[in-house]
């Protein structure tokens, strides 16, 4: 890992975790309610039909964990799982097919726009992180976005510091409910407001495509073991 990626995943780190040493991180992260189911809940039970299974796109999560009173349909779990995935480090182009080409991945340090950007943004924890163990999951909104609580435990790699992050993540689908169109992964329930905010997370966003290599195809994602 080039040093460029290496600052780049220590800062992104830095600024979102709780540490277990708070002389290297000063900020942390908390759970945050989530949003209420919407009206197109409802609408999203009927885009189950030829759903693609998780075996099929090589989904890992396929036990997803839901709040009471939280039912998702089948594509709304096949979604949930694949982003989970991405959170845990287990990117594949497969899973990323369930992407519009145009959709974004936003927290408060990046603005990724594009298959491009995203993309890049997924297989760069591959890069930053040695490991990455999920400890807790809950969806606790069926609407459009889900919302979904996530607390990840991180080590750093190269420094095997470890790092507790705690979010909220909001999911945004198309209309039929088959493709993401927007990530969002809140801090604190928020996301940052404000020019230089917006300057930074567009920085980043053009700054990790440039150095973390995205595979060109799923014989080159399956040699990376993905």
């Amino acid at each position: 890992m080039t040093s460029s990626i290496l600052a780049t995943s220590i800062l992104r780190t830095c600024t979102r975790s709780k540490a277990t040493n708070p002389t290297l991180i000063t900020s942390s992260f908390r759970k945050m309610s989530a949003g209420v189911p919407s009206s197109t809940a409802a609408a999203q039970k009927n885009a189950d039909t030829n759903v693609p299974s998780a075996s099929e796109l090589g989904i890992e999560n396929t036990s997803v964990q839901t709040a009471a009173g939280v039912d998702l349909s089948a594509s709304q779990k096949l979604l949930v799982g694949s982003v989970l995935d991405l959170f845990a480090g287990r990117p594949s182009l497969k899973k990323l097919q369930l992407w519009t080409d145009d959709a974004s991945f936003n927290d408060p340090i990046t603005k990724a726009e594009g298959r491009k950007q995203y993309e890049a943004q997924w297989y760069g924890l591959q890069t930053a992180f040695s490991e990455i163990e999920q400890l807790h999951h809950s969806v606790t909104s069926a609407g459009n976005p889900i919302s979904m609580d996530l607390k990840t435990r991180y080590k750093i790699k190269g420094l095997g510091k470890e790092q507790t992050i705690e979010s909220v993540i909001k999911i945004h689908t198309n209309n039929a409910g088959k493709k993401i169109v927007r990530v969002e992964d809140r801090w604190d329930g928020n996301l940052p407001e404000g020019p230089f905010a917006t300057a930074f997370r567009n920085l980043n966003s053009v700054v990790v495509p440039a150095f973390v290599g995205v595979p060109k195809n799923e014989a080159e994602d399956a040699k990376r073991g993905n």
